[in-house]
């Protein structure tokens, strides 16, 4: 059995660009990995696909992104072995953390060594691209800038160091609704992003922005309540992570994050994690 740690990410930008002509959007996005993290076992069997999500209501089958993934990279190896997969949650879901898609891309890369299936990382992203948006970027490192719909990948160098307090509400958001709900006009040219460059982590709050903040926000007023919380109690900026509705502060030190932490669990009945960058 092998064991592996499946982390959640954050946006630090996300400015939508354009609603192309297939009806996805293009966005330019900063995302950073970070320490909270689902844990994952994986199994050999002789076949077959078993996915096991204890304590969760998690579809179990095909409404699973790690069942998905694994189907995708046996059939593209024509591996005939079968995995049996424990999946135990962490990281809340449909709350903008990409815990779904991080769990497929470890699933990529756990079964192509386990079974020695001899993948080279461009040959899993090509995969994960099929199963979701945010796949590739998990199999790419710990920080990236994402272009297209999120599948167009260059590195990304950001301050380290860095300390989150995530607050998740308990809520689920849809993605797609959200995009929907951005009302965006159609257009066929391609808009040009300029990358920016931080000196430091204030700097980087500084730039902190996510254009579907303006529809999910609209719609839960405690998002922008919790956030301006956080920067009360010490962060340097604050913002909802993709479609939301977890929202985060950025903190320079853990001590920082610790107290603001410990103020924001005795103040809201709701979920909240401490996490470095990772």
């Amino acid at each position: 059995m092998i064991f592996a740690s499946s982390p959640a990410k954050v946006n630090l930008i996300l400015k939508v660009l354009r609603r192309r002509e297939d009806g996805y959007h293009d966005i330019a996005s900063l995302m950073q990995t970070v320490s909270l993290a689902d844990e994952m076992a994986f199994a050999p069997r002789r076949s077959g696909i078993e996915l096991a999500c204890p304590g969760s209501d998690l579809p179990t089958g095909e409404g699973n992104l790690v069942v998905r993934a694994a189907r995708a990279l046996f059939a593209e190896a024509g591996f005939t072995g079968g995995v049996a997969i424990t999946l135990r949650k962490r990281i809340p879901t449909a709350a903008g953390l990409g815990g779904g898609s991080s769990n497929a891309a470890t699933t990529l890369v756990t079964l192509n060594d386990l079974f020695g299936l001899g993948f080279g990382r461009d040959r899993l992203i090509r995969i994960g691209a099929r199963i979701g948006a945010d796949v590739p970027f998990f199999l790419c490192g710990s920080a990236a800038w994402a272009f297209g719909i999120g599948e167009i990948l260059e590195p990304a160098v950001i301050p380290a160091g860095m300390w989150l307090v995530l607050v998740n509400p308990g809520f689920e958001v849809s993605t797609k609704s959200v995009y929907q709900g951005l009302n965006l006009p159609l257009t066929k040219e391609s808009i040009q992003y300029s990358i920016p460059t931080f000196s430091g982590v204030r700097e980087l709050a500084a730039a902190l922005t996510n254009d579907l903040e303006r529809v999910t926000v609209a719609r839960f007023p405690l998002l922008d309540e919790l956030k301006g919380f956080l920067r009360r109690h010490g962060a340097l900026g604050s913002l909802m992570s993709g479609s939301g509705p977890t929202v985060f502060g950025l903190f320079d030190s853990e001590s920082d994050a610790i107290r603001a932490e410990g103020a924001l669990t005795a103040s809201y009945p709701y979920a909240a994690f401490r996490a470095r960058t990772i």
